[in-house]
């Protein structure tokens, strides 16, 4: 059988509320509008041979011990629950900065779940390749079918999907891993606590990108104040976004230390990136559309 290949493509938090801190879990209570980018990692599969994973790519050092990468973890959690399972030896090149708030690791064990999927004719909403997704971690179930929607809770609510227009943007990290721990404990919520005026503003289907942008302005990342104390580095990368021609809006996704920015047309966005890597050679510029 050929080997069969699929896209991990980065996740991007447009809006990210925090809501308050679970008291029976201890989890925080998020809610937050999803997107895709183009740019993203590849994932191979070659069926009927043993599990396993290689990685390459500009990013492969930063990715970490392949031992303990999250394809590995997403395969080894639907094997166990498929008896049976046709596995086989992955490949990823490794192109999205890692931990960055963009959810490069669950975007590939997604893609991992979704190609061994397809090798055993299993729909991706079947219930064991759902639980697989779920024990892996919490962005992957949103990751398994890559377009805009809403996520609730600690990723275990996923929204219908939104169809929204398609967004030019630039994505801009500095070069600098934030681990999602050490933000959360910046916030500093308590157990059981919750945070005033979290409510997130409601975003149809079907929006234009003007209408889309409209909902997006009075909405937040509520991690990005405490990110910014954990990697200042944060606040010159929104700054030098803010400065490009035809920015709209620029925000933080995830706990960073990625950001980004929406442009008025695709032209404008590239012209951006163009100008971001003359000024920072050092930093991953990557011009898109989020959709």
């Amino acid at each position: 059988m050929p080997v069969l290949a699929d896209r991990a493509p980065a996740k991007v938090n447009l809006t990210l509320h925090v809501l308050g801190r679970r008291a029976g879990d201890g989890y925080h209570e998020l809610e937050s509008l999803v997107a895709f980018a183009g740019t993203a990692d590849r994932l191979t599969l070659d069926p009927d041979t043993a599990l396993g994973l290689t990685v390459s790519g500009p990013t492969a050092g930063p990715a970490g011990p392949t031992d303990d990468n999250l394809v590995l973890r997403a395969a080894r959690g639907l094997a166990a629950r498929v008896p049976n399972l046709r596995m086989g030896s992955f490949h990823l090149v490794k192109r999205l900065p890692v931990a960055a708030g963009i959810g490069g690791g669950s975007s590939d064990a997604a893609a991992a779940l979704r190609l061994l999927a397809r090798l055993n004719d299993l729909p991706l909403d079947h219930a064991a390749v759902i639980a697989a997704a779920r024990g892996t971690g919490a962005d992957v179930p949103v990751c398994l079918d890559p377009r805009a929607r809403m996520m609730r809770g600690a990723g275990e609510e996923i929204g219908p999907v939104l169809g929204l227009a398609p967004l030019p943007a630039v994505l801009l990290n500095p070069g600098v891993p934030v681990p999602t721990a050490p933000v959360f404990k910046a916030l500093g919520l308590a157990v059981g606590q919750t945070l005033d005026g979290a409510a997130h503003p409601g975003i149809a289907g079907g929006l234009g990108a003007d209408a889309l942008l409209a909902a997006l302005t009075p909405a937040r990342n509520d991690l990005e104040a405490p990110a910014l104390t954990v990697a200042p580095v944060i606040g010159e990368a929104l700054a030098a976004l803010r400065e490009r021609e035809g920015y709209r809006l620029a925000r933080m996704s995830g706990s960073g230390a990625t950001v980004f920015a929406l442009f008025t047309d695709r032209r404008a966005a590239v012209r951006a990136a163009a100008a971001l890597r003359a000024a920072h050679a050092d930093w991953w510029v990557a011009p898109t559309f989020l959709r």
